[in-house]
């Protein structure tokens, strides 16, 4: 039986962070992977996607290349290739973290894990020993009545990103991050898309001006939808698949349903140790451990954000925590979320809608990229930087939509942390041009004291 100070359950952006963190801090560490190491995240989510949808940015590039003085020709869209490329990208970063664990003497383990009791984790015929364990199995589909995939005609976002033959046409039911971004990369391909969504906009958890952005920009590419629907649902045959939407029947090659995430919770032992769960999640406190002390739960299969970077930063709170250091609380709030469609959407704090809610007054400042002279020297213009400001200069929340946006945003989520106010912003000299002096004008607008707009 092998003993270790931390032993890590799954290997996604949680569990590899929260291994190399805790080896940093003197800890014996071992890390159990049944599949490729970097989770889903590297494999079959962030990582291959965002290389999908460079393939697709770059068609709708081409079209605007004779405008800056470029005479080129698109001979062929080879979706096959591009995915091929994104399989490629994974393959590499995984092994970039199998490079990173051996760096950091972290023992890999292949199998699947299940607890047998709270220093003990059964992988297969062997038992391995930690004195701490952090769960980070990371999170699953979420399925409805008549919403249940097939895994061939009506798949999730996983089989989708293997998909290199490209179907004619597919309906895409759910419309957050997941349902749009295969969108874009589809439609840019060829694909016929229609997207099929409850909720009276895209990306619904978003401000409702950055989704009524993108429906914008999804209404020019041929992308159709069908938004604030009553009842969706969905099955399959032989010929296809079969979407009704309040009533009305769609015929598709493939249908993707993505309709959200749960917890990995199941066949993990969580009953043996009565530790507690909540909606399909791991209930755990502000450094992310359990009921159970000394078992921690990070990630997806802790609860939401659901977003590998959030994921990361709940491995170091967690590892530090075991070490015996006071690690600073995470702020949900201040856990941006991006989304990586064109124009992309970043954003950070509270939405319009949710300040009306909880009735905080608020001002607003708003700089479409279409004033800015960076961005109109590289076409590309769409989009806009939006603020939402308390009486005293705080920051509530920021939205951004553009071509930039996710590398936008952290200037914003920074300044929450540091609890900063309007002033400050004022005071930092932004170097010009750039999208970036965006930040400080949406600032000075929401006190009615831009310059450029």
């Amino acid at each position: 039986m092998s003993n270790y100070d931390v032993v890590v359950l799954g290997s996604g952006p949680g569990g590899y962070v929260a291994a190399i963190r805790a080896s940093q801090l003197g800890k014996k560490v071992a890390i159990i992977e049944e599949d490729k190491l970097g989770g889903v995240c590297l494999n079959r989510g962030c990582i291959p996607t965002k290389a999908v949808l460079k393939s697709a940015h770059s068609v709708h590039e081409l079209e605007t290349f004779k405008d800056l003085g470029i005479d080129v020709k698109v001979n062929k869209l080879d979706g096959a290739q591009a995915v091929k490329r994104a399989k490629k990208i994974s393959d590499k970063i995984s092994g970039g973290v199998e490079y990173l664990m051996k760096k950091n003497k972290i023992d890999v383990i292949k199998g699947v894990g299940e607890l047998v009791d709270k220093s003990t984790i059964k992988v297969g015929s062997k038992k391995v020993k930690g004195k701490n364990i952090i769960i980070a199995t990371g999170a699953k589909y979420r399925t409805f009545p008549g919403l249940e995939h097939d895994g061939k005609k009506l798949i999730g976002a996983w089989e989708a990103i293997k998909l290199e033959k490209l179907p004619k046409s597919v309906g895409i039911i759910g419309a957050g991050a997941i349902g749009v971004e295969f969108a874009y990369f589809w439609n840019a391909f060829g694909v016929d898309v229609h997207i099929f969504e409850l909720q009276k906009n895209l990306l619904p958890i978003e401000d409702e001006d950055c989704s009524k952005e993108v429906e914008k920009a999804y209404k020019k590419y041929g992308i159709k939808m069908s938004l604030g629907a009553k009842k969706v649902s969905a099955k399959s045959d032989a010929k296809g698949v079969t979407i009704e939407c309040d009533g009305k029947k769609h015929k598709f090659d493939l249908g993707l349903i993505a309709v959200g995430m749960t917890g990995r919770i199941e066949n993990i032992g969580l009953e043996k140790l009565k530790i507690k769960t909540d909606r399909g999640f791991i209930s755990v406190d502000e450094n992310f451990e359990t009921n159970v002390k000394g078992v921690f739960a990070i990630g997806d299969v802790s609860g939401p954000p659901l977003l590998a970077h959030a994921a990361s930063h709940e491995g170091i709170v967690a590892a530090e925590k075991i070490a015996g250091m006071h690690p600073h609380p995470i702020d949900k709030m201040n856990i941006p979320g991006c989304t990586y469609c064109q124009p992309q959407v970043a954003s950070v704090g509270y939405t319009e809608r949710a300040l009306k809610e909880k009735k905080i007054k608020y001002s607003v400042g708003k700089m479409p990229f279409s004033a800015n002279g960076k961005a109109i020297a590289s076409n590309e213009t769409d989009g806009f930087v939006k603020v939402l400001t308390g009486q005293y200069g705080e920051l509530l929340g920021a939205h951004i939509v553009g071509t930039h946006a996710t590398e936008l945003i952290h200037e914003y989520t920074l300044f929450r942390q540091m609890e900063g106010v309007d002033e400050e912003i004022f005071a930092t000299v932004h170097p010009h041009p750039t999208l970036g002096e965006w930040l400080s004008e949406a600032m000075m607008a929401a006190k009615k004291r831009s310059i450029n707009f």
